[in-house]
């Protein structure tokens, strides 16, 4: 037995002998403590102490799952004990903090811009519904716009993995004096139709380039799904380019759509914060934002390549073009015109919704 178990002998026979006194209903003796040194903090107990009390002003946590962290490494709080007089390590200092409760943490994007309960947020979201199930109801187009994240064209790593033999290689650093240029897409879903449109411009992102946008897609999509309507409705950010504060983004509205090619164009705003919302956000540049994951976009063509190849099981398709147009920021409006808008706001939160005509 002792050459199969790997012990010595006098183990062995020790462990016949308890097996033997538990058959006959005798306890073997209770066997002392192992040796080693104790515990730091048994020896020193203030120091579980002192380190509660300097991490005291550096707690931070969760206090739904009552997980509390430090933002001090455990070297560090480790060296400031050293310096008060005690014999410590790092390794006993993590110990101690995962004793206490404290975990390595990072940060969670949790808290929303507005309240959760806020009235006008729940009011605007029900009232932008209303209007969307009406629209679509009605066989009126119903668009959400947004611009994507701007991309530098070139030997720049991009998000995400793809299947390869080898990765590829890109630049070390994303030094934007090394790209071809910057693309700056900007996208229109229709609802109804489940389509998406992105016109990647090498400007700046201005609401003159947005509405250029909307009028780029409405002009194909008028003849082939809209013929007969006169009427849109805009789901859009609160802010950015085609925020509800921004004059140039209405001006541009009642010359490009309005006017030029005769629309009653509706805005609903989404409230501040609820940007996740837009279905452009999560129907197409998450899909397209999949399509070119892993993949380094070293030209125009290979990015408006991913971008026409996106597609999904519900039916996506998408349809993409180049701007190589001018547009500068600082676009001003004067009080002049602002006067002349034809522009109607709702009685349901009026400073995200209204409605702007044609002016005859």
């Amino acid at each position: 037995m002792s050459e199969i178990l790997g012990m010595c002998p006098a183990v062995v026979s020790r462990g016949r002998k308890e097996l033997a006194d538990l058959a006959n209903g005798v306890r073997p003796e209770a066997r002392r403590p192992c040796g080693g040194r104790p515990l730091t903090e048994a020896r020193d107990p203030a120091l579980v102490a002192a380190l509660e009390e300097m991490v005291e002003d550096e707690i931070a946590g969760d206090p739904v799952k009552a997980v509390q962290w430090v933002r001090s490494s455990s070297n560090k709080l480790a060296g400031r004990l050293q310096a008060m007089g005690f014999r410590v390590s790092s390794t006993t200092v993590w110990r101690l903090l995962k004793r206490l409760g404290y975990s390595m943490r990072i940060n969670i994007r949790r808290r929303r811009g507005h309240k959760p309960d806020s009235p006008e947020r729940n009011q605007q979201f029900e009232y932008l519904g209303a209007r969307r199930r009406e629209y679509l109801a009605a066989g009126w187009p119903v668009i959400s716009v947004d611009t994507k994240n701007k991309e530098l064209i070139g030997d720049f790593m991009t998000k995400g993995r793809a299947w390869c033999k080898r990765p590829h290689e890109v630049n070390d650093h994303d030094f934007s004096s090394l790209a071809e240029c910057r693309a700056v897409p900007f996208g229109v879903y229709d609802l109804r139709r489940n389509q998406g449109h992105v016109v990647v411009g090498l400007s700046n992102d201005t609401p003159e380039f947005a509405v250029g946008c909307v009028a780029r897609w409405w002009q194909p999509a008028r003849a082939a799904a809209y013929p007969s309507a006169d009427r849109i409705l805009i789901l859009a950010d609160c802010g950015g380019t085609n925020g509800y504060r921004c004059k140039a983004w209405k001006q541009n509205l009642q010359e490009k759509l309005c006017d030029r090619l005769g629309l009653t164009v509706t805005v609903c705003h989404y409230p501040p914060g609820c940007s996740k919302w837009n279905p452009i956000e999560y129907r197409l540049f998450s899909q397209i934002s999949i399509n070119w994951a892993g993949r380094p976009l070293r030209s125009l063509e290979v990015m408006l390549g991913y971008i026409r190849g996106t597609s999904t099981k519900t039916g996506l398709t998408v349809t993409a073009e180049l701007d190589e147009g001018t547009y500068r920021k600082g676009q001003v409006v004067s009080a002049e015109e602002v006067k002349r808008w034809q522009l109607t706001p709702h009685s349901v939160c009026p400073d995200w919704n209204y409605t702007i005509s044609p002016r005859i």
